[in-house]
């Protein structure tokens, strides 16, 4: 019952995912019609997301320990209560602020309260092929954009974006709520399916040399790739390609992410997560630095799909070596400090980048320097090592 029921676990994650995370993804189709209805400036109603995504950050940490103690299911329905309060309160709001409450605030906290907890539940259920089963809830993520934007089109196109943000928020509840409902906490493992110390506490655990290693690495690879992901549009833009071309390098980047996520789990299963996180690594650092000789729409998109291939499948490869080196009992917080992490590192890459075409007028220097830090991620990822005999190094003195 277990064995089959643990795939029921991974379809439920990557449909939560994919709903969250597709929610926040929708803003940018809101965009337009919200501004010439409201008023509001577009920085203003973009930074609702850049507010959702520090309370993502902050919140991972929060909710991961939350279903630690409580279990994966109390959060994820938490979460799409929230989430649905937060699209049904932003289409009544009549201030900038209270939409960057609303959106930001509820939004990014429920999907905080969906990625963490999940991602830690189907590390529990599977201990073989683990890192397919993380990598399709992650594929399941990754769907968000290609979905729910091209959704949410479709209800701007019919009706106003009030109704349209009504309407999503129902559909949250007709798509999430059962989906919430079939999750299910982990069975108790088996003592030898444990890797990790039995006797580890929260507090050696968040000292760990592992666990500093998995956070810091886990910053580094996601500033490698945020600057090239949110300014290679602009440029390609400026280096002559059409406006509606330059974006489609962010599909191509996407689909290629697809591909990514599972073969780099089938990998994972095959090789180790370890061992395939430091070679995805390496290849991170390279896409990014390659887009910085590219020129033509061609180049564009043969870089987009090694780039995205790599970036959208190490990162499934986290939970993997968390799940193999800690405890399940703590594994919401652990993953969800990661996570935190992650989104920290997410954010430096946009700012970055802006200075830097700022001071230099060009974005060669970015894809420089996230080349550097996508070294860096790999050397880092290099140096990980598990708990050696864990259980006699920390367990109580007899």
């Amino acid at each position: 019952m277990a064995s089959r029921y643990r795939w029921v676990i991974v379809g439920a994650g990557g449909l939560l995912g994919c709903v969250a995370i597709g929610a926040m993804f929708a803003l940018p189709v809101f965009l337009t019609p919200m501004a010439a209805e409201t008023g509001w400036g577009r920085t203003g109603i973009s930074s609702a997301m850049t507010i959702g995504f520090l309370t993502m950050a902050l919140g991972s940490v929060g909710w991961g320990a939350f279903s630690d103690r409580y279990g994966p299911r109390p959060a994820a329905l938490i979460g799409v209560a929230l989430l649905a309060a937060g699209l049904a309160l932003a289409a009544q709001a009549r201030e900038l602020w209270q939409f960057q409450l609303a959106f930001g605030g509820l939004v990014g906290l429920a999907a905080a309260a969906v990625l963490a907890p999940m991602m830690a539940a189907v590390t529990g259920w599977f201990t073989t092929q683990r890192s397919l089963a993380v990598s399709l809830v992650s594929a399941g993520m990754g769907m968000a954009p290609m979905t729910m934007a091209p959704l949410a089109a479709a209800l701007i196109a019919r009706y106003d974006w009030r109704q349209a943000y009504l309407i999503l928020a129902g559909l949250v509840l007709a798509l999430m709520l059962p989906a919430a409902l079939l999750v299910r906490r982990a069975p108790a493992q088996k003592p030898a399916d444990e890797a990790a110390p039995s006797q580890m506490t929260v507090a050696q655990a968040l000292r760990s040399s592992p666990f500093l290693v998995l956070v810091l690495t886990n910053f580094a690879c996601c500033a490698t790739h945020s600057g090239p992901i949110f300014h290679t549009v602009s440029y390609a833009i400026s280096c002559g390609v059409p406006a509606l071309a330059a974006v489609s390098i962010y599909s191509v980047e996407g689909l290629a992410g697809l591909f990514g996520r599972i073969g780099f789990g089938l990998a994972g299963d095959r090789f180790g997560a370890k061992r395939v996180l430091v070679a995805g690594l390496f290849v991170q650092a390279f896409g990014a630095l390659a887009y910085g000789f590219v020129s033509e729409l061609d180049g564009f998109y043969a870089v987009a799909m090694l780039f995205g291939f790599t970036y959208a499948g190490v990162m499934p490869l986290y939970a993997v070596l968390a799940r193999e080196n800690f405890p399940m009992r703590m594994m919401g917080l652990v993953i969800g400090a990661s996570g935190m992490a992650g989104s920290l590192g997410m954010a430096l890459g946009p700012l970055l980048g802006g200075w830097i075409y700022d001071a230099y007028a060009t974005y060669f220097w970015l894809y420089l320097i996230s080349f550097a830090l996508g070294i860096g991620a790999a050397l880092i990822a290099a140096t990980f090592r598990p708990f050696a005999e864990p259980a006699r190094a920390l367990a109580p003195a007899e």
